[in-house]
């Protein structure tokens, strides 16, 4: 089987199928050192990374269930969950007589811009080595779920889980808008009709996305995103489970 190896960013994509090799935990650990060097909030690094192995089986299974039992989760090497961290330098403020003040939601944006800047230098570090990673979308769906499997304390929520490991596929790139899609020169400029036709021409004529629209019924591929994938409904729930878990992990006071 052809496997996988990224040379250029332009040419990355997701990987859910793994050798069965692990990652070596010094090699994670490397990673983590040098995507640490990415920019982040008063130099505060709000992040922490916790790292899932076939050694913590526990953690594993529970993990498993969290992100719905999608096979990378449990046949990856790894399962990586990048959280939001004040905890970490509130203990320290504490430590030191000074009064934390960061149980809110703008201290939790901060955060999580901090997780995802490391985790994008993490992801792209360890590609350049030869390891493919997928991101799993499932972490906003149950966060509380992630938080009881992994004890993350007051101040700590999980932003991203990633699978790693060593590529065992080489697929198909999935595609992509233009750029000129979201690039604006000067300030923002809204789409046109005219606009939108152009920007989403060739997304709406992949041979996938007719295979959806007349699987589900639908008129074009908008409607199976707002009536199946991605719906409001959906949308509000996991809003509101969001919400609680900000509140439960001291983000939220109201």
């Amino acid at each position: 089987m052809e496997m996988f190896v990224m040379e250029r960013f332009k040419d990355r994509r997701s990987i859910r199928k793994y050798k069965r090799q692990e990652v070596p935990e010094e090699m994670i650990a490397a990673l983590a050192e040098e995507a640490s060097r990415a920019a982040t909030m008063g130099n505060m690094q709000l992040y922490s990374l916790v790292v899932t192995t076939d050694a913590d089986v526990q953690e594993r299974e529970a993990l498993a269930e969290a992100h719905h039992h999608q096979p990378m989760v449990e046949e990856a090497p790894a399962v990586l969950t990048f959280c939001a961290d004040f905890h970490r330098l509130s203990r320290w403020c504490e430590e030191r007589k000074a009064e934390p003040g960061y149980g809110n939601f703008v201290s939790f944006i901060n955060a999580a811009t901090d997780t995802l800047l490391f985790a994008q230098a993490f992801i792209t570090l360890a590609e350049e080595r030869g390891l493919g990673t997928c991101i799993l979308g499932t972490t906003v769906y149950n966060p509380d779920r992630i938080i009881e499997a992994l004890h993350l304390p007051h101040l700590v929520v999980p932003v991203l889980t990633v699978t790693l490991g060593w590529p065992d596929e080489a697929p198909e790139q999935t595609d992509r808008l233009p750029v000129e899609a979201i690039v604006h020169s000067g300030h923002y400029h809204d789409y046109t009709a005219e606009d939108v036709d152009r920007i989403y021409a060739a997304k709406e004529a992949l041979p996938e996305s007719r295979y959806f629209v007349e699987l589900n019924g639908t008129d074009n591929l908008a409607q199976v995103f707002t009536r199946f994938r991605f719906t409001e409904a959906e949308c509000l729930e996991m809003s509101a489970k969001m919400q609680e878990v900000l509140k439960r992990q001291g983000f939220s006071r109201r």
